[in-house]
């Protein structure tokens, strides 16, 4: 489907060095806010308590959070569990008190703003499950990684698949990036978000590719850069229409769904707008620098034609 056509060619490629010392730049500030201000895990990697309470009427989870940050447990995070009659409270660890005397602090708060609130379950995390947390989401991501490599290089050749896991690690690196710099909460709906901005943005990188080998049949005659910026021109439909409506969804969960959703839809949002320029401007510039051709991408009986038509 296309809403529109644009009938000349964007040179794309020639700004390529351009578009990549950019994205360079951007990838030393995340790994340096990284490595300076780490990131801020959430009670799901570092431990804590977790409540849950219940009430005979929809829960108002603004009133709630507001019981619990007038106690100093601003970290504390506060959302809808099963119902709108059940709240789950994740409360950080904290070395100075008992998860008993914690638990009872917050009871009372709680009581005090709505004498409704009952208690029904108060159980520790402990910082071992928060590490093994910690361990299986590195292992996914990886394996994630491996896998989207593999898949793209069977599909196409080695040089694309190179190049779209340049883009795409640079895409969760810079995710990384601003939640170490604004010290955001780092918790398993972040790395769940992660893994998305991830098959998310290789499935761009794929169709991108794919124009790219199908110029390369059907453009006998035309360079590389011109095969690249072919591609990509005759893709921004598609682009815009699919990148806009995902991310109005998205951002309707960052806006509306409360604080359940917030890290989640913030880490989808960043994703979606540097997924969107690294398989565009990222991706297709570091293939072409790897030294993508026709030869490469397409088999012996494609290149015999080529061959044939290169002879006067």
């Amino acid at each position: 489907m296309e809403l529109f056509r644009i009938k000349n060619d964007i040179p794309f490629m020639s700004y390529g060095r351009l578009t990549t010392t950019i994205s360079l730049v951007t990838f030393i500030l995340a790994v340096f806010f990284l490595a300076t201000r780490g990131l801020n895990f959430g009670v799901d990697f570092t431990g804590g308590t977790i409540m849950e309470v219940s009430y005979p009427q929809a829960a108002n989870l603004d009133t709630i959070r507001k019981a619990v940050d007038n106690i100093g447990l601003k970290e504390a995070t506060v959302q809808n569990f099963g119902s709108s009659h059940d709240i789950l409270i994740r409360l950080p660890a904290k070395t100075d008190i008992s998860v008993a005397n914690l638990s009872e602090h917050v009871k009372e708060a709680l009581v005090a703003a709505d004498p409704s609130a009952e208690v029904r379950r108060v159980e520790a995390v402990g910082a071992q499950v928060g590490a093994e947390l910690y361990e299986n989401g590195a292992l996914a991501l990886f394996f994630v990684i491996v896998g989207i490599m593999l898949y793209l290089w069977l599909r196409f050749e080695w040089r694309f698949a190179v190049a779209a896991i340049i883009a795409n690690m640079h895409d969760v690196v810079i995710i990384l990036g601003f939640f170490a710099f604004f010290q955001w909460d780092f918790n398993l709906t972040v790395l769940a978000a992660i893994l998305a901005v991830l098959g998310y943005s290789v499935n761009e990188s794929v169709v991108v590719f794919d124009r790219v080998r199908e110029n390369f049949r059907k453009m006998r005659k035309a360079t590389v850069v011109q095969v690249i910026d072919n591609a990509i021109t005759r893709t921004m439909s598609r682009t815009i229409i699919t990148h806009f409506s995902t991310q109005l969804m998205v951002l309707s969960m960052l806006l509306f769904g409360g604080e359940a959703l917030h890290n989640f839809a913030l880490a989808l949002t960043i994703g979606i707008l540097f997924g969107i320029y690294s398989s565009v401007l990222v991706a297709s510039p570091i293939a072409m620098y790897l030294g993508v051709s026709r030869a490469n991408l397409i088999g012996d009986t494609e290149k015999k034609p080529e061959a044939n038509e290169a002879t006067p």
